[in-house]
């Protein structure tokens, strides 16, 4: 039974001012409820992109600010979708409730984050879109706001982001290669960065595309619309995302929370006890727990532990906090286990201690890939509207989207702390002159 609650307007439309998008409008009572449940507020507390701050000084807009932007971007998609008569024969189950729930996942989608998330997940091991489900069907003042359009619409919204709704077409508005979530956060990200990388035509690509039976196609004539943005994506990864800096930050920012997890294990008296964060370093997190945190918190504990008596936490604490971060060199991925073995016994010889100050990272990115049988979600590929009426697969008939088609690009890099090794140079020249010489030749060897 479905209640009232799917066609209730507000007495006044609400506006946000939005930097990226002019304006996000709310026009539903059952939005406008959502962004104003404690859960969904939290999300102010907690930064977009994580460490990029530390790189590009002006990237401290939050979760909150691009949930907005998704769902600004979906109520434009649907706005366009049902206003045309001429396509309501392309969607022949669309409903209101489809129009909700497209809304509310999109608005919803990141309410799961936690503080620097992706970080915090890995010491962890802790999986935001688990904690997202927890909060849209837990007890909290979310379900409760969903519930009122009926009983089983927290599931139905919970299966969109889970990309298992039987509608497909509203799922993929919310999760494929060309989505309400891509949408925002290239034009926003590049907008705080600063970076033109992530721009390109919103409106272009909004007017050409069409509804389609299980996903959203695009016009031929706006392919080079779309190219731009695939593009922008290409470019946003490697210069924004995946910038080296900040890959800094965020190695230090692990090295801290492995420190801190391993100094409870052994039963060590902190001088500032981490309260907040015992059910995560217990492995017993409880949803009142996680909803706590924020970046606030966390930054608020790495304050007070530069005062600890552990001399690794303090340092690494301080390292993050005034932003004295490792430097980096390149390496070749076949060397990885020669080279890390060897380098990890040199730093023990040296008095550094490995585990906390040096590290392997790479990342990685597929910009666009076309679909392969048995494989879904992701690599749902983007679909020309060809002038025949005919769909073709989009890098079947872009030359530049095929160039990068299929084709993850890794980035590898060896972090360690410079500063130590300079300390150490005195007590240990021979050992350090091995240790900068092994850095030479991988950074010689490192391919991108």
């Amino acid at each position: 039974m479905v209640s009232h609650r799917l066609t209730q307007k507000l007495d006044e439309e609400k506006v946000f001012k939005d930097p990226v998008h002019r304006y996000v409008h709310v026009y539903d009572k059952l939005i406008w409820d959502l962004i104003n449940t404690t859960e969904f507020q939290r999300l102010r507390r907690i930064r977009q992109l994580g460490t990029s701050y530390v790189t590009f000084h002006g990237a401290e807009h939050s979760r909150f600010n691009h949930s907005l932007g998704v769902y600004e971007v979906m109520r434009r998609i649907l706005e366009k979708f049902m206003s045309r008569p001429t396509w309501s024969s392309e969607m022949p189950d669309w409903s209101e409730e489809d129009r909700l729930l497209c809304l509310c996942a999109a608005l919803l989608h990141d309410v799961g984050h936690g503080p620097f998330s992706h970080s915090f997940e890995k010491v962890f091991d802790t999986d935001h879109e688990e904690w997202t489900r927890k909060i849209l069907l837990g007890e909290t003042q979310i379900n409760q706001v969903l519930k009122q359009v009926s009983a089983d619409f927290p599931h139905k919204v919970n299966e969109v982001i889970a990309k298992t709704y039987e509608n497909k077409l509203v799922v993929s508005l919310i999760s494929s290669q060309i989505d309400a979530d891509r949408m925002d956060y290239l034009l926003r990200d590049a907008y705080y960065t600063g970076v033109n990388y992530g721009n390109f035509d919103l409106e272009r690509i909004l007017r050409v595309m069409r509804p389609h039976e299980e996903y959203a196609v695009i016009k031929y004539s706006g392919m080079h619309a779309v190219e731009d943005y695939i593009m922008s994506r290409y470019q946003m990864y490697w210069q924004v995302y995946f910038h080296p800096v900040t890959r800094s930050a965020d190695v230090i920012l692990r090295k801290i929370f492995k420190r801190v997890k391993d100094l409870y294990e052994q039963g060590y008296r902190f001088a500032c006890p981490p309260r907040l964060l015992e059910g995560f370093l217990a492995g017993k997190i409880e949803l009142k727990d996680y909803l706590r945190l924020d970046e606030s918190t966390i930054l608020y504990y790495f304050q007070m532990w530069q005062e600890e008596k552990d001399g690794i936490l303090a340092d690494l604490c301080d390292r993050f906090i005034n932003r004295r971060l490792f430097k980096y060199v390149g390496f070749n991925p076949s060397s990885h286990m020669r080279l890390s073995l060897e380098l990890e016994q040199l730093f023990k010889q040296a008095g550094i201690d490995p585990d906390y100050y040096l590290e392997f990272e790479s990342s990685s990115d597929l910009p666009y890939d076309y679909y392969r049988p048995g494989e879904e979600g992701e690599r749902l590929p983007i679909h020309l509207l060809m002038p025949d009426g005919e769909l073709r697969e989009l890098s079947q008939a872009s030359h530049i989207v095929q160039s990068i088609s299929g084709k993850a690009q890794t980035d590898h890099k060896i972090y360690f702390a410079q500063d130590l090794l300079e300390e150490k140079e005195k007590t240990y020249p021979a050992v350090v002159a091995k240790i900068k010489q092994a850095l030479r030749d991988a950074e010689k060897s490192g391919v991108r």
